[in-house]
């Protein structure tokens, strides 16, 4: 099964980091229901604004960890480069 690894722009800039398996319904679940995280549901709408797919959990929870350790300025640096690869 594939995992996503995925951030999120809040309504208020902040960005949220998180995994998934299914990353549209995800993205849906954090603007539309409960089940979104607690963090984004005081902060809809998020917009995703970065995404990449790990062939595992494993693999996903590693590199979600290390996204997460990232500063702020390091993440927005990482969706930049994304964007001009696309």
């Amino acid at each position: 099964m594939d995992w996503w690894i995925y951030i999120l722009c809040c309504s208020d800039g902040t960005l949220y980091t998180g995994i998934t398996t299914n990353l549209e319904r995800r993205v849906v679940e954090h603007n539309d229901s409960n089940r979104g995280a607690k963090y984004t549901r005081s902060r809809r709408p998020v917009q995703l604004v970065y995404s990449e797919l790990q062939t595992n959990r494993s693999q996903a929870s590693k590199r979600e960890y290390a996204l997460k350790k990232m500063c702020r300025i390091e993440k927005l640096n990482l969706i930049e480069r994304n964007k001009r690869n696309l």
